[in-house]
């Protein structure tokens, strides 16, 4: 890391520590001695995703935690739940170093995690994700919650 104030090349940690999701790290010139800060954070792949209709977009972390705000709706679902669950969709596409995840994948990881933490939510996403059409379908899906 090069010193800000005189330019040279070697500089030491002094101090580091997790700061909202970056590493901040106090440094010290070995030249001339002045101390600065730098914050260090993972650069993510650019994620697009690829629609039913076959169109690509931006994955967008609001749309999902608006989604899946709406199924969580007067459930006993927390915020950290919500994000949590987004995260392990992020971190999904990221350990692969995918830079592209169809809708299904992104709602198929969804499901798997709102299963595990409320069921009238997972019917409520699933209803939206898989396009329930009838009362067929919300059948099939709580008699698959139910099987196990």
């Amino acid at each position: 890391m090069k010193c800000p104030f005189c330019g040279f090349e070697d500089t030491k940690v002094v101090d580091s520590r997790p700061v909202d999701g970056k590493k901040r790290r106090r440094r010290e010139c070995a030249s001339c001695g002045k101390r600065f800060t730098t914050y260090e954070s993972v650069e993510m792949p650019v994620l697009l995703v690829l629609k039913k209709d076959n169109t690509i977009e931006l994955f967008d972390r609001n749309k999902l935690v608006k989604g899946l705000s709406t199924a969580v709706k007067k459930r006993p679902v927390s915020a950290d739940n919500i994000d949590r669950i987004v995260d392990a969709v992020e971190s999904c596409y990221a350990n692969t170093m995918q830079d592209r995840i169809s809708s299904s994948e992104i709602g198929d990881i969804v499901l798997k995690e709102l299963k595990a933490i409320d069921q009238v939510a997972y019917v409520r996403f699933a209803s939206v994700y898989k396009d329930f059409n009838d009362v067929e379908s919300f059948i099939n899906v709580i008699s698959e919650l139910k099987k196990g």
